[in-house]
Parts: structure tokens; sequence; C-alpha cells
């Protein structure tokens, strides 16, 4: 008898899994057979997914909601569908693309049409996560040269540096002692001493 397995993914800890976990209850897929994880699907170095491909068999059944859920790397994606389809000889559905079910259409021209769909979503998910970074990547140029400035704003060197500065150069205080007078850690005094050097 097959068994029937859920794969829910999102990729940062703050997304809702809600959605895709609702979709595996429609399917009446037992809990100990859902494998949820909020892990990047950079790769399929996923302790979850690992432990899923260390259950599934021959004949069972793999349920994802999205393409997408499953990896996010075109090789990759292909590469799995076909270990889990071929090597282990069970079988997946996604539940957006009806197109894609293994169950359905076993002989030649059904796989074919399986494997150029899976080809086809795997490539426009790529190509979108590509077209993304190149946009953000554009818009941080742009706002560059605009002159925003990105990450934590440096903190100003207060004017007890200066006195400060000198005692530690005529050695009477040592770097610990001048960073706690001027209430910052230690790498922002000796950067702060490195830029009044410069000058």
């Amino acid at each position: 008898m097959h068994k029937c397995f859920g794969y829910v993914r999102v990729s940062s800890k703050d997304q809702n899994v809600e959605r895709q976990l609702v979709a595996m209850e429609h399917l009446k897929i037992p809990e100990k057979n859902l494998y949820v994880e909020k892990i990047s699907g950079k790769d399929f170095d996923r302790p979850e997914y690992k432990r899923l491909l260390r259950n599934i068999r021959r004949d069972d059944v793999l349920y994802v909601k999205s393409i997408d859920r499953l990896g996010r790397n075109y090789e990759d994606i292909i590469e799995q569908w076909r270990y889990i389809t071929k090597e282990i000889g069970a079988d997946i559905v996604v539940i957006d693309m009806p197109l894609l079910d293994t169950r359905k259409g076993k002989d030649l021209v059904g796989t074919l049409i399986a494997d150029i769909v899976l080809q086809l979503l795997s490539f426009v998910a790529q190509s979108e996560r590509e077209s993304i970074r190149q946009r953000q990547a554009e818009g941080i140029a742009v706002a560059k040269a605009r002159g925003v400035h990105f990450g934590r704003e440096s903190l100003k060197i207060p004017k007890t540096f200066e006195n400060v500065y000198w005692e530690w150069k005529r050695q009477e205080i040592s770097a610990r002692e001048a960073s706690r007078r001027l209430n910052v850690d230690f790498k922002t005094f000796k950067k702060w001493c490195s830029q009044k050097e410069e000058m």
C-alpha cells in the first residue's frame, strides 16, 4: 500500500506555511508524513527534505503546493524530480499545476509532456529570480548614485575623542581604557585612530 507525503517549505522563519498546510490537509495527508521547513530553496541540503528522501518508497506519492516550494535552482529541481520518480520510483504531484502529476500518463507521451512542463516552469522560476536580483542590483546602484547610504550609519566621533586619543598616543592609557571612556567598542576606537592618522 503506497503512502502519501507532503513537503512544505518557505524561505525564512517569518514566512507563513499555513496556505501550504491547508492544501495538504485537504488531501488528508497524515501529519507524520508532512515535512515542513523554513529554509532557503537555493539547494537541496535541507534537513527535512533529506529526511523525506530517506522515508519515501516506490509507488508512494509526494505532494508539493507549487514547483518553487520544491526548490529554486532549475537544474537541481530537475535532478531531484528524476531521482524521486525514476530512481526511487515514487510519484510527484504539484498541486497548483495539474499537468505535473506523474501518476497520470505513465506512457511515453505523458512522461514527455510532464518533463517539458517541468523544465519550462523551472526555467521560468529561475529566470524570474535572476530578474529580481538584477532589478535589486540596479535599484541599489541608482540609490548609491543619489547618495543613499546602506547599512548602519557610522557613529560620529565625539569632541572628547581628541583628548582621549592623545592620552592613548602618549601611552598614558590603554586602547581598552580609551574605548571605555568614549563609550564605544575597541574596534570603533581603533578605526577612529586610523582615520585621524590618515588626515
